[in-house]
């Protein structure tokens, strides 16, 4: 960390509670009650290996512990997921690809995604099914990743359990901030150095898509989110299962990391949830994403930084395909990872605490990697983790 004074660090975290909660986890009180629907993260970056496919990932229902991931390792049949495609240069999404999951008829069986995709130019669409990776909560070694590839389009499915890709310290930063508040400011805090997120698994949904199926006017760049949806009307009665009906409407959405987390209030964090990238672009949420960081010190030159990721043009991840990736875990090399896109490796909540803090903190949290190693190819993501052998110490969960 560079020196600061302890003034301006407290000017820099006066409204500190704003940061104590990085992920998108559990980020509102709906989707903290509705987790099959709670988008964690968000990923899209140029396939290291394959330059001509972008990988688009997104996940669900963070926290789920080894020993729950035979009950919890399934996606819910009711909720429709997408990922929503900018790629003529505005906020307004043009392209969608849509993937719904049949239910669960079994712990040992895979469940049925049908994935819905763009064709290209026109505005037609293909559609492919493929089976869910099946989790287990007694097996020593986590089964390989189930790949689809649909041949006529070379998209790649993948749909099942995985590590929970997402690396920060949480405690370690609030004890900071404590720190701060308290007029006895501790950096030594942040050097705890432990992962919140290590030895929990996640839902996660990825694709490898062919550039060519993305791009449109725009060129090279794209931008991308996620979002969940569950229809409007749900009957339950006593004899049947519940029966939804009506039109769809969106739960949760995500795009850059951290952002409904850290710098939107309480209050219209369920409201954030609910609107579009196009409600980003014409300022509804634009008071508040600047008066968060102006109270957190944050210089008006690097206001308009992240503004300008997240606001301007909507709440989507920017993703140059051009920029080449390379590099091991889905890309490590300088300058082709985040803000241009995002890498499963890319320490996301540095980059953003470098920016809020004007530089002040050069070190982040000190967690500088995911507690397990991605694989080098797709999907990508880690296996998920597995109930330990009796006897083993356990600190795989380093809260």
């Amino acid at each position: 960390m560079t020196k600061l004074s302890k003034c301006a660090l407290v000017a820099v975290f006066a409204a500190a509670p704003f940061l104590t909660h990085a992920a998108d986890h559990a980020e509102a009180p709906l989707v903290e009650a509705d987790q099959a629907a709670d988008i964690a993260d968000v990923y899209a970056f140029v396939d290291p290996a394959d330059s001509s496919k972008v990988i688009l990932a997104f996940d669900v229902h963070g926290f789920i512990v080894p020993g729950e991931n035979a009950n919890l390792g399934s996606f819910d049949s009711d909720v429709l997921f997408r990922f929503n495609i900018e790629n003529t240069g505005d906020a307004s999404p043009d392209r969608a690809i849509l993937v719904r999951f049949s239910k669960q008829t079994s712990r040992t069986q895979p469940q049925t995604a049908t994935i819905t995709m763009p064709r290209g130019e026109d505005s037609s669409v293909f559609s492919f099914t493929a089976p869910t990776t099946v989790s287990s909560a007694t097996a020593a070694v986590a089964t390989s990743p189930v790949v689809t590839t649909d041949p006529a389009s070379g998209v790649s499915f993948f749909a099942g359990l995985t590590d929970d890709p997402f690396f920060f310290d949480i405690p370690a930063f609030n004890r900071f901030v404590g720190s701060v508040l308290g007029n006895a400011v501790d950096p030594t805090l942040l050097a705890r150095g432990r992962d919140t997120f290590a030895g929990y698994n996640v839902n996660m949904i990825a694709l490898s898509v062919p550039e060519s199926l993305l791009q449109g006017p725009a060129g090279d760049v794209i931008g991308v989110s996620a979002s969940t949806l569950r229809h409007r009307n749900t009957a339950r009665s006593q004899k049947n299962d519940p029966v939804d009906f009506g039109d769809f409407v969106q739960i949760d959405r995500m795009g850059v990391p951290a952002i409904n987390t850290v710098l939107i209030p309480f209050a219209r964090k369920d409201e954030y949830n609910r609107a579009r990238t196009t409600d980003d672009a014409a300022g509804k949420f634009a008071g508040d994403i600047v008066g968060t960081l102006t109270s957190l010190g944050t210089s008006n030159a690097n206001i308009g930084v992240l503004a300008g990721i997240a606001v301007a043009h909507g709440d989507l991840l920017r993703l140059d395909t051009s920029v080449v990736n390379s590099g091991p875990q889905g890309g490590t090399n300088a300058g082709a990872g985040f803000p241009n896109g995002r890498r499963p490796a890319d320490d996301v909540i540095d980059t953003i605490l470098f920016f809020v803090t004007n530089g002040g903190i050069t070190t982040g949290d000190n967690v500088n990697a995911n507690d397990s190693i991605f694989r080098d190819a797709f999907p990508f993501f880690a296996a998920p983790h597995q109930p330990l052998a009796t006897g083993t110490i356990d600190d795989d969960t380093r809260n």
